[in-house]
């Protein structure tokens, strides 16, 4: 009898067990109910935070900074570093763009829950096709042992991150690489609709990192002619030919805002330095910056436009510019940036025997413009491209 009466009482066992998980998963609090710092401590409780360091890893992230001490690690750092990146070399930024704090908090809720660390990064990351490519060549390039070649690529992955999270909201943005001299301008989900190539600045005139955006779209634009320009090359021209303003159909501009006859002036007295004018160059396709600009907001003086010197987009060399972008398809780049057809296909090969006076085209929403210096990026069929230091700033005392 004692017998069966213990095993009556062995087959209540699994059933203790069960009601005994029972309870515990209900007393479990739910990770929409946590705080911060109890997700965090969730997540670092459990293999799942070196998984995710190991994940950034591989997404070419220095990891080391994100690491475990002896507290809580910084696991929302780290998620919005995995999404959003830090901030490149970029010598002027408009406005830093506050993280997706609910995308963050989401993936550490779903980390929380037991969701892997690769499906959580899947949510975070860039969905752009180039940031997914250039993760594969990290990879590779890591496998490889090439590591100098694969800090390349870890430096534009992170540029595309930070990309992420300057754009949201934006239907569209444009980058420059102005390594590589050339223009992508792409939609909300980083698919590329446009490609060309630009002419950018000099090493001695060098293009400025920018990240900011476009403001309007000018037709038939003025160019007026920058102070360093002005007094480099414009003025000892203008003083020793009275032919030279005439025939490049260059205007002397009082601080009015009024021409003043060139004739009148006393050159002989007057000094490039000392110069009380500036000048300005009438609209047209003789127009330094062509028939076309495009106004981002920054306070550099710095725009994309067209240019008179198209033929120079065919040469391999294209930083010749004084630190301004001249694109390649100007028509097609306003009408993208706009939304919308704002010029004709055949705006740039109207007639332009007559100077037409500026008209600007403000833009409906902002588009994000970045002028990056990546060394590396992918082109459209995923093949990894590396570009010349042309500024040298990679070398030392250069």
């Amino acid at each position: 009898m004692q017998m069966l009466s213990g095993l009556g009482k062995a087959r209540y066992v699994p059933l203790l067990i069960l009601f005994t998980l029972a309870v515990m998963q209900s007393c479990r609090k739910n990770p929409k109910d946590m705080t911060d710092q109890e997700l965090a401590e969730a997540i670092s409780s459990k293999d799942i935070y070196q998984d995710l360091l190991s994940q950034a890893t591989e997404a070419g992230i220095d990891t080391r900074k994100f690491e475990a001490k002896d507290s809580i690690p910084p696991v929302f750092a780290l998620l919005e570093e995995i999404a959003f990146g830090h901030k490149p070399t970029i010598r002027f930024t408009q406005k830093k763009v506050k993280a997706d704090t609910a995308l963050i908090r989401n993936a550490a809720e779903e980390l929380a829950k037991g969701q892997s660390a690769e499906k959580v990064m899947e949510q975070l990351e860039p969905v752009f096709p180039v940031y997914h490519n250039l993760k594969i060549h990290y990879d590779r390039l890591i496998k490889s042992n090439k590591q100098d070649s694969a800090a390349y690529v870890a430096q534009t992955l992170n540029a595309y991150r930070w990309i992420h999270r300057q754009i949201q909201g934006a239907p569209r943005f444009v980058m420059v690489n102005i390594r590589g001299a050339y223009l992508t301008a792409m939609d909300s989900a980083g698919k590329n609709v446009l490609t060309m190539r630009t002419v950018v600045g000099k090493r001695d005139t060098p293009t400025p990192t920018i990240d900011t955006y476009a403001t309007s779209i000018v037709t038939h634009p003025y160019w007026n002619v920058p102070k360093s320009i002005a007094i480099k090359e414009i003025f000892p021209k203008a003083a020793a030919d009275p032919e030279y303003l005439t025939r490049n159909r260059i205007q002397v501009i009082g601080k009015d805002g009024q021409a003043i006859n060139p004739e009148e002036l006393e050159w002989g007295d007057l000094t490039a330095d000392k110069f009380p004018y500036r000048f300005r160059q009438e609209t047209g396709e003789d127009n330094s910056l062509g028939l076309l600009k495009v106004e981002i907001k920054n306070p550099l003086a710095i725009y994309l436009h067209d240019t008179n010197a198209r033929y120079l987009f065919k040469s391999d060399k294209r930083w010749r510019s004084h630190g301004c972008i001249r694109v390649q398809h100007p028509t097609d780049l306003a009408n993208y940036m706009a939304g919308t057809k704002l010029l004709d296909s055949d705006f740039m090969t109207e007639p332009d025997s007559v100077s037409h006076p500026p008209k600007w085209h403000k833009l409906k929403v902002r588009v994000p413009v970045f002028l990056l210096y990546l060394p590396a990026d992918c082109n459209e069929k995923g093949d990894l491209m590396y570009f010349p230091d042309v500024y040298k700033r990679e070398a030392p005392n250069a």
